[in-house]
């Protein structure tokens, strides 16, 4: 069953800086067979485009990364008409290559989590869906490109391994990671592209590298604050950077992702 191509509106999950986005907007709470999500959805008008903004963490912060209702987070998205998803995250580096304030945009994710929820297909029969590219090429390709324009190269590829958290990696876990080939380190990304496949979704991940994990170089290793210091720091620019993809993001979804259900018999009917 191939989703529709029209891209409908653009779903931006982020932090509490992203209010930001919108000189007004209408605050719409949803209700999903998966709970309530991270907090109301806010829905406005940024470059021309329908936006639904959602606080990943919630407006307070009130959840750790393996306490996020990730399903119910990109239900209620799909559910108000969103079809490409712009996902912004605080990420360590593998290398030092990579320092505190890289923009990466990745290609590829290892799953490292162990305690979450990570499919809506979980009863009623197998659905398996293809996942060896897990995000959006298209998207990808656009954020790329706006960043160039912006000033703000960035590095267009990286692996992203996403671990349970909260806590931060070992030296030992950080070494095995980066021997791996991998190059970054983040605790959100996973579930949210899987669950964005499963709903015939576009994601785009968007990664700010904030500090450089405990292994890849001498020192005391990462702390809460230094993540934050580095961040907040670049909230206003990595703001302005969603909001140029945005406005260069195509009107119509001609990438892979709209017949990423082509051939599955599903259980339910996807929402909205």
């Amino acid at each position: 069953m191939s989703d529709s191509t029209d891209a409908g509106l653009v779903g931006v999950i982020g932090g509490s800086g992203f209010y930001e986005f919108f000189s007004s907007a209408e605050q719409i709470t949803v209700q999903t067979p998966f709970g309530e999500p991270s907090d109301p959805v806010m829905v406005g008008e940024v470059a021309g485009r329908r936006v639904a903004f959602l606080p990943r963490h919630g407006r307070d912060h009130r959840f750790p990364p393996h306490r996020i209702p990730y399903r119910a987070n990109m239900w209620a998205l799909r559910s108000l008409g969103v079809r490409q998803v712009i996902a912004p995250s605080a990420v360590g580096s593998l290398t030092a290559s990579y320092g505190p304030g890289t923009l990466v945009i990745p290609d590829q994710l290892v799953d490292r989590t162990y305690g979450r929820a990570q499919t809506y297909y979980d009863t009623g029969g197998a659905v398996h869906v293809p996942f060896a590219d897990p995000y959006c090429p298209v998207g990808r390709a656009h954020a790329a490109m706006a960043a160039r324009a912006s000033g703000w190269v960035p590095a267009a590829s990286g692996t992203l391994v996403v671990i349970e958290g909260p806590r931060f990696s070992t030296r030992a876990e950080s070494q095995w990671y980066a021997a791996q080939g991998w190059t970054l380190v983040g605790m959100t990304g996973h579930p949210e592209a899987v669950l964005a496949r499963e709903l015939a979704l576009c994601y785009i991940p968007v990664a700010l590298v904030t500090d450089t994990d405990a292994g890849a170089v001498e020192g005391d290793g990462v702390t809460h604050a230094e993540v934050l210091e580095v961040f907040g720091a670049n909230v206003p620019r990595l703001r302005q950077l969603v909001e140029k993809i945005i406005e260069v993001l195509p009107a119509e979804r001609d990438c892979p992702c709209p017949d990423a259900l082509d051939g599955i018999k599903l259980p339910f009917e996807l929402p909205g």
